[in-house]
């Protein structure tokens, strides 16, 4: 086939290729696409034509006014070529009337040629694609912009499609062969380790989720949103040589941090650059942790209260006063002018400051004592002051142990007389002095122990002072050797159950409530029974209500059956009305995300409406769980585990034929014949027939 030189006036001889003007191109009306291309269609074939030229001619007829043709000529095929020739034009590329290379066909039906170019042809598989794509990186050197550029496509789609190139070939073939889905590919595109691509893809089951891929090809490494991530700060961690993992396809929220090692290591020596600023406040140590040390086994300190100094307690009224003026009139800082708010948040900050005097560590345990500190869930500090360990504890707090240790002023000039008498009645009193058999000793403090049972057994106010001493001193001085009750409370820490749980709202409100306690104990044990009994009824009652809450444990673990604390706990809760939706909400984080996509929308039919589970159920998962939590926003749904159980309906007694009540079922033993006698049987059933006194 010969081509001819441009020209508007040539003969129609079909089967010839000839060169067009672009103006004198139309789109013909028998184009079997109806459905426009779209937009980044035409820019892709525009940047290929620019960098490549025109690989496949358009298919042209003349346009005919009757029997004479007009000199234009319709694209029977290539219609998406032509607007993308008009693109370059619109773009001062080329000029208007730039010649195209076009193929004349006369004798072909052009709206069969429309439907034949769009019909019949095979498009590449999208692994083929993506291996070339990587070849034209590696070979030619090309960086995502520049193949970008040549194909029409974004930057971000190259790496995208780079990406998925340099997947294993293994997992490319079985892609290929429809074993595994294009967003399953994409989760093990989530690093460029083949070996733990197909290591991964070796110990797939059944279930090939893409989340659950991406979470067994990142299951060495920390989300860039974990606590240590955020403290230490990406540009810390790249900057010692760790290498942070992006995701391409999902939202990543910063990728994931390689190395947990390398960063647990800067996350530690940073935290001991701020334990090196607590101890220059002048304790005798600190001690930096990633996690709070629950099994340090030290005694605590808590700050004394202080008098304010005239100059301060003047200041403080100062700036109460000035606080009052500037807040009238305003519920709000949002509804403040900018100047006022911030003078209003500076006059708060100095009262909180000088407010912050009132209490103060006693400079004897600063002297002896340290301070933890560890990291939050969110990545902030957390700074832990006033633990002394066991054997500072008599420096931290020196009290005698007995008045006979201490030493009065005559007591040294009296000692050399007595020593002349105290011989002479050595002898006399050897057996007067022997000391009674422990055999005697036990059991005459067998005799008294009966009797203190017994005697406390019918006060029970003074059994209320007992139990609150014991528990409180065990609480909150670490001594169980206090009190004479064999009571020992039990404090788990629920930090290794639900990490963050330490810095939420609840987690904030029981320390201060501990703190508020700890900060009107005497500091000496010793003290503390008359601390006790000095507070009213109601004080005493508050705090054995704050000791005795410290002990609950309802945990649910697996390798732990516990049914009958579990009901007691279920029970309890009913008892207190606790309605947990007023200090949990429904979050990726600590629900929605951590469920398969089945009880998200369980959730949502449950919590709104089956529509609105509907709606999000051909989402992804972590778009599922995104739209879920805002669906579930403010409605007060709650997972059976955190739900409170109805009161149990009261019994209803049935009367016999006599007019007798019966005992209802639950209230009837639980019987079985044994060796001929009713022998009652103790279930978990019969125990949930029993109402705590709170019910």
């Amino acid at each position: 086939m010969t081509a001819v030189t441009q020209t508007a006036a040539v003969e129609p001889v079909s089967g010839v290729e000839i060169f067009v003007p672009l103006n004198k191109l139309k789109k013909s009306p028998r184009n079997a696409r109806k459905v426009p291309h779209g937009e980044a269609a035409i820019e892709a074939l525009a940047a290929s034509i620019a960098h490549k030229g025109l690989i496949q001619n358009l298919v042209i007829e003349p346009e005919m006014k009757g029997d004479k043709p007009t000199g234009a000529y319709l694209v029977s095929a290539g219609e998406g070529r032509r607007l993308a020739y008009l693109l370059r034009a619109k773009r001062k590329q080329i000029r208007k009337n730039h010649p195209v290379r076009c193929r004349l066909d006369t004798e072909n039906d052009a709206s069969e040629i429309s439907l034949d170019e769009n019909v019949t042809r095979t498009p590449m598989h999208p692994a083929d694609q993506f291996e070339r794509f990587h070849e034209l990186s590696e070979a030619k050197g090309w960086g995502a912009e520049e193949i970008g550029a040549r194909f029409g496509v974004s930057g971000n789609v190259v790496k995208q499609r780079l990406r998925l190139g340099s997947v294993s070939p293994k997992l490319l073939e079985v892609y290929r062969e429809d074993g595994l889905t294009l967003d399953q590919l994409m989760a093990f595109a989530i690093t460029e380790d083949h070996a733990r691509q197909e290591q991964v893809f070796e110990n797939l089951h059944h279930n090939r989720e893409p989340w659950i891929i991406r979470r067994d090809m990142t299951a060495g490494n920390v989300p860039a949103d974990s606590r240590c991530a955020v403290f230490v700060g990406a540009d810390a961690y790249l900057e010692a040589g760790g290498n942070i993992i992006r995701d391409l396809f999902t939202d990543d929220q910063g990728g994931f941090f390689e190395d947990a090692g390398l960063l647990d290591m800067l996350a530690t020596e940073k935290l001991r650059e701020i334990a090196g600023e607590v101890l220059a406040e002048g304790w005798k140590w600190t001690e930096a942790h990633i996690d709070y040390p629950h099994s340090h086994g030290m005694r605590r300190f808590y700050p004394e209260p202080v008098e304010l100094s005239d100059e301060d307690e003047a200041r403080l009224d100062t700036l109460s006063t000035e606080h009052d003026e500037l807040a009238e009139g305003y519920s709000s800082y949002d509804e403040m002018p900018e100047d006022v708010a911030a003078k209003l948040a500076a006059v708060s900050d100095e009262i909180d400051t000088i407010s912050a005097k009132r209490h103060a560590y006693d400079a004897n345990v600063i002297a002896h004592g340290g301070a933890f500190v560890v990291l939050r869930h969110d990545g902030t500090v957390r700074i832990e002051r006033g633990f002394v360990r066991p054997e500072d504890e008599a420096l931290a707090d020196p009290q005698p142990e007995d008045e006979a240790d201490m030493i009065e002023p005559n007591a040294v000039a009296n000692e050399q007389d007595d020593d002349a008498e105290e011989d002479a009645e050595e002898i006399e009193d050897e057996e007067a002095g022997k000391p009674i058999s422990d055999s005697l000793i036990r059991d005459l403090s067998a005799h008294r122990t009966l009797a203190l049972r017994v005697a406390l057994g019918e006060q029970p106010d003074m059994a209320l002072i007992a139990l609150t001493h014991t528990l409180t001193a065990q609480l909150f001085y670490s001594y169980a050797e206090a009190g004479c009750l064999e009571v020992r409370p039990t404090v788990t820490p629920l930090s290794s159950h639900a990490p963050g749980i330490e810095d939420t709202p609840l987690a904030a409100r029981a320390n201060e409530a501990h703190e508020a306690w700890a900060e009107r104990m005497p500091r000496d044990v010793a003290d503390l029974w008359g601390f006790i009994v000095a507070l009213d009824d109601g004080e005493r009652l508050a705090l054995l209500a704050h000791c005795v809450s410290c002990t609950v444990n309802a945990l649910r673990l697996p390798w732990d059956r516990k049914p009958r604390t579990l009901k007691t706990a279920d029970r309890l809760a009913t008892a207190l009305r606790l309605d947990m939706a007023k200090d949990w909400t429904p979050t990726v984080g600590s629900y929605l995300g951590r469920i398969t996509k089945a009880h998200i929308l369980e959730a949502v039919v449950d919590g709104v409406s089956e529509d609105a589970a509907r709606r999000i159920a051909d989402k992804k998962k972590p778009e599922m769980a995104d739209a879920a939590e805002q669906l579930l926003a403010g409605m007060g749904w709650l997972p059976t585990a955190l739900r409170t159980p109805e009161p149990e309906a009261e019994p209803v007694e049935a009367e016999d034929a006599e007019g007798t009540a019966q005992p209802s079922e639950a209230e009837a033993p639980n019987t079985e014949a044994q060796d001929g006698e009713a022998v009652e049987v103790e279930t978990v059933e019969d125990e949930a027939a029993y109402s705590i006194a709170a019910e």
